[in-house]
């Protein structure tokens, strides 16, 4: 472990731990059975200091590079599943699938119809989802008959 800690602490540094840190050699211990116990803590003090040395040293050399910025273009699948239904799914198809896939809703647990609600109005409201009242009410009576609970 000394060895370690040398690696990462500068030698001089690892020359100043406590005793307590090293290897008690008259005990014949071999070297790779570590500190004790007792003397772990200071060990692992002395190596989270070095890390934390090196760490803390190296952002004002961050802080000085200029940051860059790029731009990425992902390209999705696209999805072709639809709510079943027909007509009483056209709302639902017409409206949700701008940001949800079908199979992401119909993959849904089974909620009441006070929770489809809610989730209606909160996409609506919150998400700023621009769906007409007369259509949220539609989307909720499908909700509610295809992945309704009592």
């Amino acid at each position: 472990m000394a060895n370690r800690i040398s690696a990462i602490r500068s030698p001089a540094a690892a020359t100043e731990l406590p005793a307590a840190t090293q290897l008690p050699a008259a005990a014949g211990l071999p070297a790779a059975a570590g500190p004790s116990v007792a003397g772990a803590l200071p060990v692992a003090l002395a190596l989270l200091a070095g890390l934390a040395g090196g760490v803390l040293g190296a952002a004002p050399a961050l802080a000085d590079a200029p940051m860059a910025f790029r731009s990425e273009t992902v390209e999705l699948p696209t999805g072709d599943r639809t709510f079943p239904g027909g007509d009483s799914a056209a709302a639902i198809n017409s409206n949700c699938v701008t940001c949800h896939s079908a199979g992401m809703v119909l993959n849904q647990p089974a909620l009441s119809r006070a929770d489809w609600t809610t989730e209606v109005h909160k996409m609506a409201n919150v998400y700023k989802a621009p769906v007409s009242a007369e259509d949220q009410a539609a989307i909720i009576d499908y909700l509610a008959a295809t992945k309704g609970r009592p």
